[in-house]
């Protein structure tokens, strides 16, 4: 029988938000303009579950914002290059695995991030899924130009969507966040997808939600592995059709310092400052599967990390981790799902930073 392991890439892999950190670059106020769409896209594609709509299209949602604000394909690849932020021991971890298991990162970030981290690590750009964008083939007019700087502001202005735990649809939003809503509606889908610009919302297909489910069954088919001979490790909402596809087909589901989207379809939560846990979980499971990695999940502490037949090397890896941020492991059940949300989105804010630990 043969493993293999799927991962996202920011969040297990990197610190970054590359979206996001792209946003505060180019565009004036671009973190709170980012955290409004970013949770707009949670509205869209989680509450009112918008037709057409997935979680992650805040990627395009934002380009013909970056494009009037000047960001280039050469602008945009040197910065991810030189803002890459690896979360520690994540290129030790990737090149162990690899070794032994098929790998692939499957990621929503644009594609000059992946390539930044690819060339990084190093790791094979053919075992990747992203979103591929060409953001100096779209021409952006002068008049479209002036319109999308006056609704930057415009949605800079605006106050942040909230609605409750319990929310359905649109009737649970407050009269306010209903009417932001509806602008926002009308801003993208009815005047800039009117735009040639516009062609931008309608061409790029960020790799999020039931795409990162297609990539897991693409990935299959190269290796001609089984879905329960995944595991898949994610960490926000993007990933949520990829856990539900694995976790039925019965293999391995880990949320990694993840939200409570990530905690409401994954089976394991691990919480941990550095990422070669993710190398002794991958190991679990290629020598007794998702029943192996249950087990260990269930028994976790150091003291039975010490006792179960784990290679040295990758013990030593944990070594060096004090006991204050040794990795923390649960299984998670309906019983215990909402006190480790809390605790996975504290933690989360903390090794992230707040403003990008907070996004959907």
């Amino acid at each position: 029988m043969s493993y293999q392991f799927n991962t996202d890439c920011e969040g297990p892999i990197s610190k970054n938000d590359n979206a996001f950190e792209l946003c505060q670059f180019y565009i004036p106020s671009g973190g709170r303009f980012f955290s409004l769409l970013s949770k707009y896209d949670d509205y869209l594609s989680d509450i009112e579950k918008r037709p057409g709509y997935k979680a992650g299209d805040t990627l395009k949602l934002i380009l013909p914002f970056l494009k009037a604000y000047g960001a280039t394909d050469e602008g945009m690849r040197r910065f991810s290059e030189e803002h890459l932020l690896l979360v520690p021991k994540a290129r030790e971890t990737l090149q162990y695995i690899l070794q032994r298991m098929e790998t692939f990162l499957i990621s929503t970030s644009y594609e000059v991030y992946i390539e930044a981290l690819c060339q990084s690590i190093p790791f094979p750009k053919d075992r990747t899924y992203c979103t591929p964008i060409r953001l100096n083939q779209y021409e952006l007019k002068k008049r479209e130009k002036e319109r999308i700087l006056q609704l930057a502001q415009e949605i800079v202005s605006m106050e942040m969507i909230e609605w409750p735990p319990w929310a359905k649809g649109s009737e649970d939003l407050s009269e306010k966040d209903r009417k932001t809503v509806q602008r926002l509606n009308e801003i993208f889908w009815e005047e800039i997808k009117g735009m040639e610009i516009g062609k931008l919302l309608i061409e790029v297909n960020p790799i999020g939600g039931e795409e990162k489910a297609r990539a897991v069954l693409s990935s299959l088919e190269r290796t001609g592995n089984r879905l329960y001979e995944v595991l898949y490790v994610g960490d926000s909402i993007t990933d949520v059709e990829a856990f539900e596809l694995v976790r039925k087909g019965g293999g391995g589901t880990i949320s990694f310092n993840g939200n409570r989207y990530a905690l409401r379809s994954a089976e394991v939560a691990c919480l941990s400052p550095e990422a070669s846990i993710l190398a002794i979980l991958a190991e679990v499971f290629r020598k007794g599967g998702r029943k192996g990695l249950m087990e260990f999940v269930e028994g976790w502490s150091q003291d039975s990390l010490n006792s179960c037949r784990i290679d040295k090397e990758l013990l030593e890896r944990l070594g060096s981790i004090s006991s204050e941020n040794f990795p923390q492991l649960f299984r998670v059940t309906e019983e215990n799902r909402e006190a480790l949300i809390e605790k996975s989105e504290t933690f989360r804010k903390r090794v992230r930073g707040i403003s990008i630990g907070s996004l959907g």
